[in-house]
């Protein structure tokens, strides 16, 4: 058997060993200065007054809820077809998670939709830029009103741009996530980005117990320990530095996967003028799970886009949600990373000809 594809490798090496081999010899292993560089490179990067890291994507998302007091009582909109940290977030603040279908062409959410869930407790709308496309926001901000705050589940995005804009820079709040299948990496880790600073504040008190950072030592509010330590931190930066050159190469891959695949399958892509993130590269098929099966016996490793969340048990009583269906039913996870080579992607392409 060829030697095996794997779905993601992140892109880490010498330059990540040294900066975590200068933590640990500096003795300083969390809530030390490579926080505040890292910090400060995001904000950079996302275009933003501020940013926070955190322990996870699913923390920046928990953090942002707290930050806007969602609370019982509250709705917050969220996309039917997302991982299910999106709304998880939401729930975990006591406030209900009201899902909206999505287009199940471009994963996005429909802003029609949106409008139409509106009610006088939506709080928040949490908008995912799934898999790197970044959302149309003037539909989306022309369908919300002013009082209902927009949030960016810009987990996949760190990078991608919104007619010029970084993702990460349009709403209040923009969550991101360092995972190792994001473009980005610091093992676990994530960020909130915002140019508010009460906001900016407020979720790094809440990070930190809700210890207040000034003045006498108080909580005013209960917090978490969502802390990200340097050690994480230092994985990170060199990769940040070389943001530009990971998502040219994601590109690469991507035209790659494109050119050989779109007369096969529906293939990934931004609308004009926006710059996908391409966290991941997620095509669609009839008859999915066929071919993700097939491939995988070649020793292919393929994965579903992500989740229908009415068909988990937690959120199984929010509705019917067709193009959330179909995304589901279709979508499959390629093989894709900056390191992907075109030798690979021919196979990938010659193995899903066969099963198309």
């Amino acid at each position: 058997m060829s030697e095996p594809i794997r779905l993601a490798r992140p892109d880490v090496g010498e330059a990540e060993l040294a900066a975590v081999a200068a933590v640990v010899a500096s003795g300083m292993l969390t809530m030390g200065p490579k926080v505040g560089e890292l910090e400060r490179a995001l904000a950079g990067a996302c275009g933003t007054a501020d940013a926070v890291v955190v322990s996870s994507g699913t923390a920046a998302l928990h953090l942002a809820m707290m930050a806007l007091g969602v609370g019982p009582g509250d709705e917050v909109i969220v996309p039917a077809y997302t991982f299910p940290a999106t709304a998880n977030a939401v729930e975990l603040c006591g406030a209900r998670a009201v899902l909206v279908d999505v287009d199940p062409d471009t994963f996005d959410l429909e802003p029609a939709h949106v409008a139409a869930a509106l009610g006088e407790r939506t709080k928040a709308v949490l908008a995912v830029h799934l898999f790197g496309r970044p959302v149309d926001w003037e539909a989306l901000r022309a369908a919300v009103p002013q009082e209902v705050a927009l949030v960016e589940d810009a987990a996949g995005a760190l990078g991608a741009r919104y007619r010029g804009r970084p993702c990460g820079s349009l709403g209040v709040m923009g969550c991101l996530s360092f995972h190792p299948r994001k473009i980005v990496t610091t093992g676990e880790g994530g960020a909130v980005t915002t140019d508010e600073p009460e906001l900016a504040d407020a979720i790094r008190r809440l990070r930190h117990h809700g210890i207040v950072s000034h003045g006498g030592f108080d909580i005013p509010q209960p917090g978490l320990n969502y802390r990200l330590p340097d050690l994480l931190c230092a994985v990170g930066i060199p990769q940040l530095e070389r943001l530009e050159r990971l998502l040219a190469a994601r590109e690469r891959v991507a035209g790659w996967y494109t050119e050989r695949l779109e007369q096969l399958v529906l293939t990934p892509s931004a609308a004009e003028g926006d710059r996908h993130g391409w966290q991941a590269y997620v095509v669609q098929l009839d008859r999915r799970d066929e071919a993700l099966e097939a491939l995988r016996a070649e020793g292919i490793e393929v994965q579903i886009g992500t989740y229908a969340l009415h068909r988990l048990g937690a959120y199984r009583d929010r509705g019917a949600f067709p193009g959330a269906d179909r995304a589901f039913a279709r979508a499959l996870a390629l093989p894709f990373s900056t390191t992907t080579t075109e030798s690979e992607c021919d196979r990938v392409a010659e193995a899903l000809a066969r099963h198309v």
